[in-house]
């Protein structure tokens, strides 16, 4: 495996700035929404760090009924799920009855 020894050039910063109205609003560039990822009624984090740097990222909140799905077991099977998809991996069933039946030959052949 070669590594290559060229440096890595740092991402390009973009500076903006915005006016802060009245009651301590203002409004995220369009860029910035776009780098956040966020749009209209979606969350913001702000974090203050030690040194008085404040970072900013969108934030999503889960309602507490769906908190199951986001475990860490279960996001790294999304994850090897979605890889695996990506790369033309994995069965593809015609409907949801298809797919049950698959899983249960899984199973057996498993046991």
């Amino acid at each position: 495996m070669r590594v290559s020894s060229a440096k890595h050039e740092p991402r390009p910063r973009t500076c903006l700035h915005v006016k802060l109205r009245q009651k301590g609003q203002l409004t995220l560039p369009e860029e910035i929404r776009q780098v956040l990822h966020v749009n209209e009624g979606d969350e913001v984090e702000f974090t203050v760090e030690g040194d008085g740097r404040v970072t900013v990222r969108g934030y999503v909140s889960v309602p507490t009924d769906q908190a199951w799905f986001f475990t860490p077991e279960l996001l790294a099977g999304k994850r090897e799920a979605d890889d695996e998809t990506a790369m033309g991996e994995g069965t593809v069933h015609e409907c949801g009855e298809a797919m049950f039946v698959h899983l249960e030959n899984l199973g057996r052949a498993g046991a």
